[in-house]
């Protein structure tokens, strides 16, 4: 749906300069009738024609603004916040538990334990209910709880988890009654500019909303628990979002999940990331069928996005792409024969490995940075599969077929 603001605008310009002219209209009229020669009567009459124009079109002209402020106003936002919240409140949890590390100290090997506070939603699948959270939610806890929206409390399990996609599911102890689970839509279309709106947990502040739109789409993000790995194709949001709603729901204007809030960037003001909802459809039966998902491609390199400063080190006109800085010795990059950089140096205060090849496609998709590499290879390609990589080579164009393999294990198993 589109943002009407703009005809809005400019229908109250019309209407405003209607009732100007109707007014001077009406007035020129009221003078030419006290005229009482009879040469001036068809001017009048033309004149009495154009003011009844004019208060037609004016009459139209304000129920189109009333209807735009008062029934608009919801079509603008493309969404009913209430009404939302009133349908999925119910399926959104409480999650909390003791994480447990070891810390090696003067005297020997220390447990320590920390409270862990998140956020989770219940769905549904072959029959049975899970709740779906963030893998750093669960990662070492025990004594887990889900508490629901009405203050119940039941034991939790976890079911399975990613490290690389920040994800886990965890079953529950509670009754069925209890449990009001919330569809899942694709992520797939989702628009920049788009609204949503975000319920978890911030601070333990349970059931708590948020409002905000879509930022941008297949983001990379850095998170600890995925290792060296980036975690690809995050949803950017502008709801805001604290400790405690990670885990939480990301909801679409029909309030379906379209994403499964997971970070917020330190020290930055209303910039949050979400795992889209197709990783966790896509993931989701693995998880609950082995406890893990296994299944990440796995192309062996390490990247930087391209830049114009970039292309003249590399003497090339090409100022996209990703650049292969390093490739893993034996893994797919260097079974296929891509070339890694030879040279550092520093552009802006940061170090490069120039001299490598550019991937610029995948399957004929151009990529434009890491992010649009990552985002491919995620949503599109799987584990064992080959794919065409297109790249520049000493300024030239050129495909090389690469056999995705498989990632090493996360460093929390």
């Amino acid at each position: 749906m589109q943002v009407r603001r703009g005809g809005f605008g400019k229908a109250l310009v019309v209407a405003t300069v209607l009732v100007v002219v109707l007014a001077a209209a009406t007035a020129y009229s009221y003078y030419l009738l006290q005229q009482s020669s009879s040469s001036q009567s068809a001017q009048v009459s033309q004149l009495q024609q154009l003011v009844s124009n004019l208060e037609s079109r004016n009459t139209q002209l304000q129920q189109e603004l009333n209807s735009g402020v008062t029934q608009n106003n919801a079509s603008v936002l493309s969404l009913d916040p209430v009404s939302i919240y009133r349908s999925a409140n119910r399926s959104i949890v409480t999650i909390q538990g003791n994480q447990v590390t070891t810390v090696n100290t003067f005297f020997g090997p220390q447990q320590s334990v920390q409270p862990v506070l998140g956020s989770g939603f219940v769905i549904q699948d072959t029959g049975s209910y899970y709740i779906v959270t963030n893998f750093h939610v669960l990662s070492g806890d025990v004594n887990l709880t889900v508490t629901f929206w009405n203050g119940n409390s039941y034991v939790g399990k976890v079911v399975g988890t990613d490290p690389y996609s920040d994800l886990g599911v965890v079953s529950v102890t509670a009754p069925p009654s209890q449990l009001f689970p919330i569809q899942i839509a694709s992520s797939s279309s989702l628009k920049v500019g788009q609204p949503v709106v975000a319920i978890g947990n911030p601070f333990g502040l349970a059931g708590s909303m948020t409002f905000g739109i879509i930022s941008q789409v297949g983001r990379t993000i850095q998170d600890p628990v995925a290792g060296n790995f980036s975690i690809a194709s995050a949803i950017q949001f502008s709801a805001p979002i604290n400790p405690g709603n990670s885990g939480g729901a990301l909801l679409d204007s029909e309030g379906k999940v379209v994403g499964i809030t997971t970070a917020v960037v330190n020290g930055a003001q209303g910039v949050g990331f979400a795992i889209p909802s197709d990783t966790i459809v896509r993931e989701l039966p693995s998880l609950i069928t082995i406890g893990k998902y296994d299944l990440h491609p796995y192309l062996g390199i390490g990247s930087a996005d391209m830049s114009y400063a970039l292309a003249l080190k590399q003497g090339t006109n090409v100022t996209y792409g990703a650049l292969i800085e390093r490739v893993v010795p034996g893994g797919p990059a260097s079974r296929a024969g891509l070339k890694a950089g030879t040279t550092t140096l520093t552009l802006d205060g940061a170090q490069y490995v120039v001299g490598g090849d550019i991937i610029v496609s995948l399957n004929g998709t151009k990529i434009i940075n890491t992010d649009a590499l990552s985002t491919y290879l995620e949503g599109h390609a799987l584990a064992g599969q080959t794919v065409q990589v297109g790249i520049i080579r000493d300024g030239s164009f050129q495909t090389v077929n690469v056999g995705l393999g498989t990632r090493p294990p996360p460093p929390s198993s």
